[in-house]
């Protein structure tokens, strides 16, 4: 059976693991109603502790721009060695980039 990819770490998303679902343009920003991707929820979490809500509306609303984020990216290239349940606290908060 193929389960859905996330965005972010690019491993699957079986039903029983923690998901969440992201909206590409936050809905504060203009993005209620808008598109949303099923992400992993430890990879939700990094997204929104790496990226202010203006950031996320301005320039990182495309899965393709949230991967190209260095902090985003380097925490992708990590999480992707993890099985896909695993979960973890999210370090830091935004701003460290």
């Amino acid at each position: 059976m193929d389960h859905p990819v996330c965005p972010l770490c690019l491993r699957p998303i079986p039903p029983d693991v923690p998901q969440s679902l992201h909206h590409l343009t936050p809905k504060l920003r203009g993005g209620k109603g808008g598109p949303t991707v099923l992400m992993h929820h430890i990879c939700h979490k990094e997204v929104h502790a790496a990226l202010t809500e203006a950031e996320l509306a301005r320039s990182h609303n495309t899965p393709e721009a949230l991967r190209a984020h260095p902090r985003l990216a380097r925490f992708a290239a990590w999480v992707a060695k993890r099985p896909p349940g695993f979960l973890s606290r999210v370090p830091g908060r935004r701003g460290r980039g």
